[in-house]
């Protein structure tokens, strides 16, 4: 019994080494396995670390690169409005000479004027219409900067900082003789557009008489292009596709001929038949009353006595007619009495 419980213990003791030997085992797989998952983890903390330094540069590049795009387009737009205001400017400068020249010839003139009787109109029409027609082609945006830099060159600050009374009386003097300058000029340019609203109008005018004789010229109705819309184009005929360019007398004269013109020529041949053989018949004269002629006027000779036997000649003839007609009369008077005799049986 001390043999087999001697054997029991030593198969148990091998069963423990074993037991033992697996589990250190065990142990080290997974310190290995603990150690390849903190060295991963590590590796994806700094890589990471990495991308977001790399996105933070990215970041920062992209930044700069706008902040760079940015202040170019400021420094071009500040250039555009500088170059805009320059122009502006000079502009102004012309358009005060211009108009200080045109008022000193306007008091010069007003002299010889008042003395001559009057002076000719320096205006000149229909020279601004082209300027008018750029102004009406600018958008808003456009004539507000313009206006706001156009404002900023006329209206110039007050500096009133360390004025003194005279100071400030000169100072209001020159701002009152601006005001009256300026309502000048907004005068005179009321009037010149009033004077071009006038000749547009009458250009309109003169621009629709032309249409209306145009029309006339070309047949159609005088107010045919003076209308919204164009008239409608004369196609030569529906097969050829080309303008037609004849005149209403042209046209016209198309419909003219055909079967009148041969009832016409018909008409006219047996006119001249019937005429021809009614020239042929002798000329019958009234019979005489009692030694005169019915319709002779006073005055006129009388009638030979030729003409009297060429009439007894021509009137039995012209009598015989209503015999004829008689018969025929009685010959139907007959055989209707014969009808009714027969329709009696």
């Amino acid at each position: 019994g001390n043999f087999l419980k001697a054997r029991q213990e030593a198969k148990k003791g091998e069963l423990d080494e074993q037991l033992r030997e697996y589990i250190n085992e065990w142990r080290k797989q997974r310190e290995k396995e603990e150690e390849e998952l903190k060295r991963l983890k590590e590796k994806q903390s700094k890589r990471k670390e990495i991308r977001a330094e790399q996105e933070k540069a990215l970041a920062q590049q992209k930044k700069e690169e706008e902040e760079r795009i940015r202040h170019v387009e400021s420094e071009k737009k500040a250039k555009e409005a500088e170059e805009k205001r320059k122009r502006l400017e000079e502009a102004e400068k012309k358009r005060q000479m211009m108009m200080q020249a045109q008022k000193d010839k306007q008091n010069a003139g007003g002299g010889g004027a008042s003395a001559g009787g009057g002076g000719k109109r320096t205006d000149g029409g229909m020279g601004n219409v082209a300027d008018a027609r750029r102004e009406m082609t600018k958008t808003k945006e456009q004539l507000e900067e313009e206006k706001k830099i156009s404002l900023s060159i006329r209206i110039k600050p007050l500096e009133l900082d360390g004025l003194y009374s005279d100071d400030l009386k000169v100072k209001a003097g020159d701002l009152w003789e601006t005001i009256m300058r300026l309502e000048t000029e907004k005068y005179d340019l009321q009037e010149r557009q009033k004077r071009q609203d006038y000749d547009l109008k009458a250009l309109k005018e003169r621009q629709k008489q032309q249409q209306k004789q145009k029309a006339i010229k070309l047949g159609l109705d005088p107010e045919a292009l003076t209308g919204k819309y164009p008239p409608k184009i004369r196609m030569y005929s529906k097969y050829e596709r080309r303008t037609d360019t004849r005149t209403y007398e042209d046209r016209k004269k198309l419909y003219e001929g055909g079967w009148e013109i041969l009832y016409c020529e018909v008409l006219e041949k047996d006119w001249k038949e019937k005429f021809e053989d009614f020239s042929k018949h002798a000329k019958a004269k009234l019979p005489k009353w009692f030694g005169e002629r019915p319709g002779k006027k006073s005055g006129e000779p009388d009638s030979p006595e030729d003409e009297d036997e060429v009439v007894a000649e021509v009137a039995p003839v012209v009598d015989e007619e209503p015999d004829e007609e008689d018969d025929e009369e009685e010959e139907e008077e007959e055989e209707e009495e014969e009808e009714e005799e027969e329709e009696e049986e």
